[in-house]
């Protein structure tokens, strides 16, 4: 298996710049997770790495060959579609040793390398299955099964559980990272699922507008996210931003708001008299009878053991994740206010995080 680095990769399709500048460094053996909303340069960037697509300029390397010209065929690579790309008129068996019969394989080494993708599957008892009878989860685990007999050096995924549905959907979660665990292989997985990615990946870049924002594990991109997009998209639902616009002093320690105190970290680095932007996940907030933004009940969703309440306040609506046993009523007048101190603040001009070293940490 090997490492995988893009260097100042972009690709422009006429006047439209799809990816930008990107820079990024896959390790050895990582499940390592493209996501971001549909157009972000997500799957045009896997398609650059797997050959399917040539850079308008940057460089692409596959351990330490630079490979940004070479053909999808000469690179080593498998791709999985989301759309499975099996052959119908073959059953399973077939379609699991055409790439090796291509490559030229004696058909005892197909014969291994078939048995073995299929048990790690467990696919072996329909190898004689037509394509057409498949469910939706068993043809993905064929299509993961041609790819993974070739043994590449990287297994690239565009998508690949987006036609299934929800319950497949978190089996073949479970089934793809385990998958990684068996067999160690380098993967690179698009999709625009943040729960699908927060449940595989070991790092996760999040692009948006043929930028990658911020590369990391999903734990620091959930709770130190680089800009108000990261925070947004990741988290369901996502951060709670109130907007600042007096100036805040290196100083302070806490800040006002409609009688509600709220602590600034120590760590920023803040200029005074900027506007900035507090974001606060909805688990940081309670809901109180006294000393908090006042607000009144628009909205409430239930999930399972907790419940989504969002409150309309100056502020806008803020989402606050609460205990399923508290009890509150559309337009019932409410107070909300942070339950701890993670809070992140950010430039009010730019959308940046002013914790710094969070935007910088990903690209060394």
């Amino acid at each position: 298996m090997s490492k995988i680095k893009i260097v100042n990769l972009q690709k422009s399709f006429g006047d439209f710049t799809a990816v930008k500048n990107s820079n990024l460094t896959i390790n050895d053996k990582e499940f390592f997770v493209l996501l971001g909303p549909s157009g972000c340069g997500k799957t045009t960037t896997l398609r650059m790495i797997a050959g399917l697509e040539l850079p308008t300029s940057g460089e692409i390397y596959l351990g330490e060959e630079e490979v940004g010209m070479l053909r999808a065929s000469e690179r080593d690579i498998a791709f999985v579609f989301q759309l499975f790309a099996l052959y119908p008129h073959m059953n399973v068996k077939n379609n699991l040793s055409f790439p090796l019969k291509m490559q030229g394989y004696s058909r005892s080494e197909i014969k291994t390398r078939v048995e073995e993708a299929a048990k790690l599957l467990r696919i072996d008892h329909i190898l004689n299955s037509n394509i057409s009878s498949l469910s939706g989860g068993d043809r993905q685990r064929v299509a993961l099964g041609r790819a993974l007999v070739r043994r590449p050096k990287a297994f690239l995924m565009d998508e690949p559980l987006g036609t299934l549905d929800a319950e497949f959907r978190e089996l073949m979660c479970l089934e793809l990272k385990k998958l990684h665990i068996d067999i160690g292989a380098t993967t690179v997985y698009v999709t625009h699922d943040q729960l699908e990615a927060m449940s595989l990946a070991d790092r996760i870049a999040v692009m948006d507008g043929g930028e990658i924002l911020q590369a990391d594990e999903p734990s620091v991109i959930y709770n130190k996210p680089a800009t108000k997009f990261v925070a947004s998209f990741i988290g369901s639902p996502g951060m709670n931003f109130i907007s600042i616009d007096q100036g805040i002093s290196n100083e302070q320690s806490t800040l006002n708001i409609e009688g509600t105190n709220f602590n600034i970290p120590k760590q920023y680095e803040i200029s005074k008299g900027k506007k900035n932007s507090f974001g606060i996940r909805p688990e940081n907030l309670s809901l109180t009878n006294e000393g908090g933004l006042k607000g009144s009940v628009f909205g409430v969703e239930y999930l399972g053991s907790r419940k989504i309440v969002t409150i309309k306040t100056n502020f806008g609506e803020l989402k606050v994740k609460t205990d399923i046993s508290t009890s509150v009523k559309i337009n019932e007048n409410v107070q909300v206010k942070p339950s701890n101190d993670n809070i992140i603040i950010f430039d009010g001009e730019t959308d940046k995080s002013l914790k710094s070293e969070f935007m910088n940490k990903w690209q060394k």
